[in-house]
């Protein structure tokens, strides 16, 4: 991979798209992992404004610190970036306590429910400030299995890092010298009460994933696969399908002309 000219393309990307619109600056949120780190720089390389917002809800202390660290450490490279902490866990403990209907997946629902409170959060300071809100998500999540939350973090205006793998992601984090706790910390979306990481959640490692989806993409038949990819493709395919309507456009009923005249 070549690291510093792929950097380069996404910095000048972002700001082509800047470019071309109405907008005054970008928005960001900082969880203290690794790929909203890594597209935190990405924007701060672009010498745009950019607000870097960390938005805990009953958040573990190591995430949010190492949220903190990174900003800190952005804002004193990097002179166009700005910083918000905003933490909802009131906000998110009041509207759980409003629900009265439960149900056996209501801890899912919870959680997806903090990643859209943190999207209003993003679009909030992104509307009162004409800037967009930059998307964190990537290649092995957007468009392999779906792990994110449909109008939760999914719910951006650009997304500059969506066609990396994880292992890409690590490598850019990487040349970017972004803090070694960030780089080594185990991948987590930190919308659960417990320790549970994404491996935990998904069942395998992005690094397993991202080899059947190279596979896939060479066009190599799931059918042949053998001992761990077999079972790795398994996962990977449960997930596609159960999550392929975050995957694709909104489904829009098309009324024929003869209905309309």
């Amino acid at each position: 991979m070549k690291k510093s000219e792929t950097i380069n393309f996404i910095v000048n990307w972002i700001k082509d798209y800047y470019n071309r619109n109405p907008i005054e600056g970008l928005i960001v949120g900082v969880s203290g992992g690794i790929d909203s780190a890594l597209t935190s720089t990405l924007c701060a390389l672009t010498g745009l404004q950019t607000i870097c917002i960390s938005m805990p809800i009953k958040q573990k202390k190591e995430q949010y610190n190492r949220a903190i660290n990174h900003i800190t450490w952005l804002k004193k490279k990097y002179k166009n970036i700005n910083y918000i902490d905003v933490d909802l866990t009131n906000i998110y403990t009041e509207f759980d306590n409003s629900i009265s209907e439960k149900s056996n997946k209501n801890e899912l629902a919870l959680a997806n429910s903090r990643s859209r409170l943190r999207m209003m959060t993003l679009y909030y300071y992104a509307t009162i400030n004409n800037y967009i809100v930059i998307g964190t998500g990537n290649k092995v999540e957007d468009f392999g299995i779906g792990f994110y939350t449909k109008y939760g973090d999914g719910g951006v205006d650009i997304s500059p890092i969506a066609d990396l793998m994880k292992s890409e992601v690590f490598k850019l984090a990487e040349q970017l010298n972004i803090n070694k706790e960030i780089i080594l910390a185990e991948p987590t979306d930190g919308l659960w009460d417990d320790e549970r990481s994404d491996e935990d959640q998904i069942g395998a490692t992005y690094e397993d994933i991202e080899v059947i989806m190279r596979k896939l993409n060479k066009g190599e038949d799931p059918l042949k696969f053998k001992g761990k990819s077999k079972k790795i493709y398994k996962i990977y395919k449960k997930f596609n399908e159960s999550n392929k309507h975050k995957m694709i456009e909104i489904p829009v009923c098309k009324i024929p002309p003869e209905l309309k005249s």
